[in-house]
């Protein structure tokens, strides 16, 4: 029987570039986990497609299923709600299969309290101007609404605390790779591996 495969968390504040990153491990590296697609309740953005960046979902549709308990976790941030079904994860998890999340801040708190054994990156970025800036030039938000996200950002700041790994957005090649080497790097963990030295030792012996 295989064993449960790892939980990898990558979150930060909105603006960080966090699925800019994420599409750069999975287009540039040969992966051997999946991507696990977060549903959301925001207006689907100029190309992206449903089940390939987000699940998009009415509130009344996402409320259905927090009510049935079909969440891994879920937030309500700026006035939408984003979250991670919970069957597509234990099922991966369970093949042995790696599942990589990317989610927001507040999200990835609380699957730290359900799988305390996940791995958590929080990607920052190089400094607060450099975000606003990228948030200003996505050109999807009004004024108001930078300001609020700007806002939000330095209270995600804080919690960096609570993640195992921090990674400087500063290059998004640089994230990537610095990404790709810490999952590599929790896979040789000797706790990871413990088990299968042991029966080699064993039949040594």
């Amino acid at each position: 029987m295989k064993d449960r495969g790892l939980l990898i968390v990558l979150s930060g504040p909105s603006g960080v570039g966090k699925g800019t990153v994420r599409k750069a491990i999975f287009d540039n590296y040969s992966n051997d986990f999946d991507y696990s697609i977060s549903m959301t309740t925001r207006k689907k953005r100029e190309g992206e497609k449903e089940g390939v960046d987000y699940f998009f979902r009415t509130k009344e549709e996402f409320e259905k299923l927090i009510e049935e308990g079909g969440l891994l976790e879920y937030a309500e941030y700026v006035g939408n709600y984003y979250g991670t079904p919970l069957d597509y994860v234990n099922k991966t998890l369970d093949s042995g299969r790696d599942v990589f999340l990317e989610i927001e801040v507040q999200g990835a708190l609380k699957v730290r309290g359900k799988m305390p054994e996940a791995i958590f990156i929080f990607l920052s970025p190089p400094n607060l101007d450099e975000l606003e800036s990228r948030i200003v030039n996505r050109g999807t938000d009004s004024d108001e609404m930078i300001q609020k996200r700007m806002k939000k950002a330095v209270e995600e700041l804080k919690l960096i605390q609570y993640y195992d790994y921090v990674v400087q957005n500063d290059t998004v090649v640089n994230a990537a790779r610095k990404i790709r080497n810490i999952i590599e790097s929790e896979h040789l963990k000797v706790v990871r591996n413990l088990k299968d030295f042991t029966e080699i030792i064993e039949e040594m012996e």
